[in-house]
């Protein structure tokens, strides 16, 4: 019998799963080669054939993490209100953090970092973001830095998921609370012609 084959696409698919909730679940020095290899039914040979070793499997897991995020922030239309824009990222934001919580934990978690800085690739999850903001703080309503306003909103943003990924916040009171925070990190960097229209957790039903 010939000896199973350790670098095709179905075995790549399953180490990039494995990893992914193995890396969101347990501490990144924990998670051995080895186990890796059995969670996947493969052996460790297809790590090294596939990634060259366990740091390369988290940069995958990682980039498709990275990947992900960026696309489905960038599939939120425009519109002429930069404001609504930017509210609409944080809700997909939210939306995505929920829908794929393994890959949001190696993303954020600790497996690999993220910081937010004021230098943006081209498919950097953060650059939506970016240019909402851009085109918020030129149309004269939020005054601020671009980055310094970018991590303030990621940071809200990130506190939210992560303690409702934790259970710390659900139903009602996790809406409440993501309503009210965003609106109020926008309104902090608001001019004061901006503030009447940042009311959304004072009238969203």
């Amino acid at each position: 019998m010939g000896r199973p084959r350790t670098n095709d696409a179905a075995v790549r698919e399953r180490l990039v799963a494995c990893a992914t909730e193995m890396f969101a679940t347990r501490p990144q020095e924990s998670v051995t080669v080895r186990a890796l290899a059995a969670a996947a039914g493969t052996s460790t040979a297809a790590v090294y054939t596939l990634f060259q070793g366990k740091d390369g499997l988290i940069r995958e897991v990682r980039d498709q993490a990275v990947a992900g995020l960026f696309q489905d922030l960038s599939a939120v239309p425009g519109s002429e209100a930069a404001l609504d824009d930017l509210y609409a990222l944080a809700v997909a934001y939210r939306r995505w953090g929920r829908e794929h919580r393994h890959l949001y934990s190696v993303l954020f978690g600790g497996a690999q970092s993220f910081v937010p800085s004021d230098r943006v690739g081209d498919r950097d999850p953060v650059r939506p973001l970016v240019a909402a903001i851009d085109r918020a703080v030129a149309d004269g309503v939020l005054a601020g830095g671009t980055p310094q306003i970018a991590v303030s909103l990621w940071v809200a943003l990130h506190g939210l998921v992560t303690l409702e990924l934790a259970g710390a916040l659900e139903g009602a009171a996790a809406e409440t609370a993501f309503r009210s925070t965003i609106d109020a990190v926008l309104r902090g960097w608001a001019t004061p012609a901006a503030h009447p229209v940042l009311r959304r957790a004072d009238t969203a039903s």
